[in-house]
């Protein structure tokens, strides 16, 4: 709140002003005549409303920075990123149209919200609704750029800081698996290219980009070693004995026509299976199906058929266990059968007629375990 106060000593009257520019930072004048302040004061507020404050009041060389500036060393020094070839420079184009010209100085929270609900209420290329997913990779790029102007000397303080976050909260948890009986409708509708790609996917866990990119020379041992991942770190998948037949077979159709694995007619590395796969998924009549869901397929019915979370997460390349946790979802089919298990329990009668009156009793060291804590105990251990 900007001021002004009387002061009053030894060599007369003075006018003191009061107030914060526009960085926070707090800032006092002292002038002989109040009507000298108050002029000062007033042409702060109107140039700070107006965004003027630097040129009135002078602003370092730095300050002058446009976003295109900011974009040319951003790309300069994160240009060789994974996520700058695949999904980044992308987000760095969009953002380059909005704001330019601009200068990051002028750069406000307000600009930083207007684009968020901008991109939101645009729809894609095909029509279909922005995710707020999409979204929310635009905004974590533009604010990766801005936390490195700040540490670039380009940029006192980032506009993500003068408000609440600007991201949408996310529904990440998709629930989508094939059950047996699509996975085989699925196969069979494929095409002969397609058929191995879909085939190694179901057995092994594997990422598209990791299928796509894999080479011959990282197939050996009964396993395929993986070094680029997701998560940066490398991992060794075991081929069962389907994967491993499917890996045979190509090895003989394709391995001195490329290094890698999954090859065109022309011997070239295949780069994309989108509509192949879309073709697929129609002919089988399966809908609201991801090629991504390949993996939640294997994970489901790894865990379907009893394999530990623990394994499914190395698997998978998970870091964090919780990332495995939402692929841990049973069928309807296989929980009633998990229940059914329980069909061989004693029953409250048969109980009565184990245990004497007495057991039924708790309190602290009698040592005596409740029914409720035997049938916990068979649970666990049967």
């Amino acid at each position: 709140m900007a001021t002004i106060r009387k002061r009053v000593n030894k060599k007369g009257i003075t006018w003191q002003i009061d107030y914060y520019d526009p960085q926070g930072k707090r800032v006092m004048k002292v002038f002989k005549l109040k009507k000298e302040a108050e002029a000062y004061l007033n042409q702060v507020g109107v140039s700070k409303k107006d965004g003027t404050y630097e040129e009135i009041f002078g602003q370092k060389e730095e300050k002058l920075i446009t976003f295109n500036q900011l974009a040319e060393e951003y790309i300069k020094n994160y240009g060789t990123q994974k996520s700058f070839r695949t999904f980044k420079r992308h987000a760095v184009r969009y953002l380059l149209e909005a704001f330019g010209d601009k200068r990051l100085i002028k750069l406000s929270y307000l600009d930083l919200e207007t684009y968020r609900n901008t991109r939101k209420a645009t729809p894609l290329a095909n029509g279909k609704p922005r995710t707020d997913a999409t979204v929310n990779r635009e905004m974590a790029a533009l604010k990766h750029m801005l936390n490195k102007a700040v540490e670039w000397g380009m940029l006192e303080v980032s506009p993500f800081r003068k408000g609440s976050r600007l991201t949408f909260r996310e529904n990440n948890q998709r629930h989508r698996y094939l059950t047996v009986e699509e996975i085989e409708k699925l196969l069979n509708s494929c095409s002969p290219h397609l058929l191995p790609i879909l085939e190694i996917a179901l057995h092994t866990g594997m990422r598209k980009g990791e299928i796509l990119g894999l080479k011959w020379d990282q197939v050996r041992d009964g396993f395929i070693y993986l070094k680029e991942t997701k998560s940066g770190k490398s991992r060794q998948i075991p081929l069962d004995d389907r994967a491993a037949q499917v890996l045979r077979d190509l090895q003989v159709k394709n391995k001195w026509k490329s290094p890698y694995v999954f090859v065109g007619p022309d011997g070239q590395r295949l780069q994309d299976v989108k509509k192949a796969f879309a073709g697929a998924c129609r002919r089988a009549g399966i809908e609201d199906f991801r090629f991504h869901d390949l993996r939640h397929t294997f994970a489901s019915h790894l865990v379907m058929k009893g394999a530990n979370l623990k394994a499914v997460q190395r698997l998978l390349g998970h870091s964090d266990s919780k990332m495995t946790d939402r692929y841990s979802h049973l069928s309807p089919d296989h929980l009633k059968e998990s229940v059914n298990l329980l069909g061989n329990l004693p029953t409250g009668k048969d109980l009565v007629n184990i245990l004497p009156l007495s057991s039924l009793k708790t309190g602290a060291g009698t040592g005596i375990r409740t029914p409720d804590l035997l049938i916990t105990n068979q649970l666990l251990y049967h």
